[in-house]
């Protein structure tokens, strides 16, 4: 269970998070909704430990996140993927390479056991021919495809997904409900923001 006491955070004059409490139980779907621009990227990317609040506690399962060791951070952070709202992918980097940049910072694995698990992983979401390609020469929603390779390829327990469907079109939605389904035989927590309970419900029943 992920539990938030007191969360705040601000950028310059802006206050963003005030005062959130709230828990995300395990084996469940846990919803946040907010419409635009009303810090539901901020809390999602506080919580994974992109940004740091100013006060406040991120319990994993009673455990305060932000005052953890960088070593017990990244061992936590193996438990963690996160689906962007923008594919948020390295331009630099292969599609094969960015679906492995999460093992490569996190996995103990060897670099053939790493290379076949994020195959897997693009296969799931039919992209293994586009491996050896990089993010500018694909398209938008075959860059989010990359993007779902790559938040489950360390097995998380915690998915969060930041409005999982924006922008998509209907077969890359397909594609990432059916790999969404597939994740839910390991995931034990999913965390979706969506900017209204109806975008919620149009693609998330079909998970249920």
């Amino acid at each position: 269970m992920i539990e938030l006491k007191s969360i705040y955070k601000s950028f310059e004059d802006k206050d963003v998070l005030i005062n959130i409490n709230t828990r995300f139980e395990n084996g469940k779907t846990n919803l946040i909704i907010g419409q635009s621009g009303s810090g539901k990227t901020v809390l999602m990317k506080s919580i994974v430990g992109l940004l740091t609040p100013e006060r406040g506690e991120i319990l994993y399962d009673g455990r305060n996140f932000l005052n953890m060791s960088k070593k017990e951070k990244k061992s936590l952070r193996r438990e963690m993927g996160m689906i962007f709202q923008s594919a948020a992918l390295f331009d630099s980097l292969s599609v094969l390479e960015n679906v492995m940049f999460p093992l490569d910072m996190f996995s103990n694995d060897t670099l053939r056991d790493r290379t076949r698990r994020a195959q897997f992983c693009l296969d799931r979401v039919n992209l293994i021919d586009a491996q050896n390609k990089y993010p500018g020469e694909i398209s938008g929603g075959m860059q989010k495809r990359v993007g779902i390779a790559r938040a489950i390829a360390l097995n998380p327990s915690y998915l969060f997904c930041d409005e999982p469907n924006s922008g998509l079109d209907p077969y890359t939605s397909i594609v990432m409900v059916f790999t969404l389904i597939v994740s839910f035989s390991f995931l034990s927590t999913l965390i979706p923001a969506a900017s209204s309970f109806f975008c919620f419900l149009r693609f998330f029943t079909r998970l249920l």
